[in-house]
């Protein structure tokens, strides 16, 4: 049981740790064995974006009025509609002075991956960046274009679709360049529920540049991502969060924590140490390659010319706009861009990252 359990004092930054550990992606927050509350990647997310740090302990964010279940009239069933009704994953069980008894987890009685009980419907397009060479997974790429290099069954590409396919998303443009026939090809060759527009760069136009082709295609809000990146999260409630803000560009970002396994060494001007940061560590937020993005944002582009979207961003905030961050998770985010991360995607994908 202790292994979803958590302390109030705790840090955000080793909340993050606990829930990228424990697929059940709810901690009990216990205190000498009786229930405060409840803390979840959605709660610390909140916390976040209201605070724009990650300082502090969960006792700022955590939930202290869960839904539970009395020790007395707790069963399977009732935990299960429970769940459904409320669209949560754990559900705690105490008796009467809130002491912890037990607790069931969706993935305990419905054996899936936990999903909200709701249907959506972003009606809303996505544009897929596929023109790069991506040179960082040769030799595959000199034969393969990286959108077609497969994970499994299914290509880089595929996966990417289809986790935007469970929001309701039927229409994609995709900018090709780099071995495009091959891609054209092979997406024309299969059976789909979705329409796809590929647009051909005549040159390489970076991260960004592309969409100058796309000016008059798309007349709303859509989805940037690149082609080799994958994200779970409810690209719905981002989308809300997009527009409640009125944000030019929302960079969806993911939480990393990294260790240097050295001393970093802090001297003074002329070489006298001023202190040794024995292995430290460091939390911060990195960009996914995935971004929710105004169509006002066209008027940025005159010409077809090479452009990223740091670039971007830089350009749009000179000038005034909004630009937000929408922060999930450490395990919630897939690079495929390189060789370790791979293999990682390979491992990750067939066992427990479902889009």
């Amino acid at each position: 049981m202790k292994d979803i359990f958590i302390s109030h004092s705790t840090s955000i930054i080793d909340a993050l740790k606990k829930l990228d550990i424990t697929s059940e992606k709810t901690l009990l927050v216990v205190e000498n064995g009786k229930l405060l509350g409840t803390i979840t990647d959605g709660d610390i997310r909140r916390y976040i974006i209201k605070t724009g740090n990650l300082k502090g302990n969960i006792e700022a964010c955590f939930n202290p009025n869960p839904i539970t279940i009395s020790n007395g009239e707790a069963t399977a069933e009732m935990a299960r509609e429970i769940m459904i009704r409320y669209s949560i994953q754990v559900i705690p069980v105490i008796d009467d002075e809130k002491n912890i008894i037990d607790y069931y987890t969706w993935k305990q009685l419905f054996g899936l991956e936990f999903k909200k009980n709701q249907k959506y419907d972003l009606n809303i397009p996505a544009v897929i960046m596929a023109g790069g060479k991506g040179t960082r997974l040769d030799p595959f790429t000199i034969i393969l274009p990286k959108p077609l290099i497969p994970i499994g069954n299914k290509s880089i590409l595929e996966l990417i679709i289809e986790s935007f396919l469970e929001y309701g998303i039927r229409k994609f443009y995709i900018t090709v360049n780099y071995k495009s026939e091959m891609i054209i090809a092979y997406f024309n060759g299969l059976e789909k529920n979705y329409d796809i527009e590929f647009i051909k760069e005549e040159e390489f136009l970076g991260t960004a540049g592309s969409l100058f082709y796309l000016k008059e295609r798309i007349e709303s809000d859509f989805i940037l991502s690149n082609c080799d990146v994958l994200l779970k999260t409810n690209y719905f409630d981002a989308y809300n969060y997009h527009k409640k803000n009125d944000s030019m560009i929302t960079l969806l970002t993911s939480i990393q924590h990294y260790k240097i396994p050295y001393g970093v060494v802090e001297s003074y001007e002329g070489g006298e140490i001023g202190k040794i940061l024995e292995k430290p560590e460091y939390t911060f937020q990195i960009s996914t390659g995935i971004y929710l993005v105004n169509n006002t944002i066209f008027s940025e582009f005159n010409k077809a010319e090479f452009k990223d979207m740091p670039d971007l961003i830089k350009i749009i905030s000179s000038k005034t706009h909004k630009v937000f961050s929408y922060p999930v998770n450490t395990n919630d985010f897939l690079d495929i861009g390189q060789w370790e991360d791979y293999k990682r995607a390979i491992q990750k994908i067939e066992g427990t990252f479902n889009v």
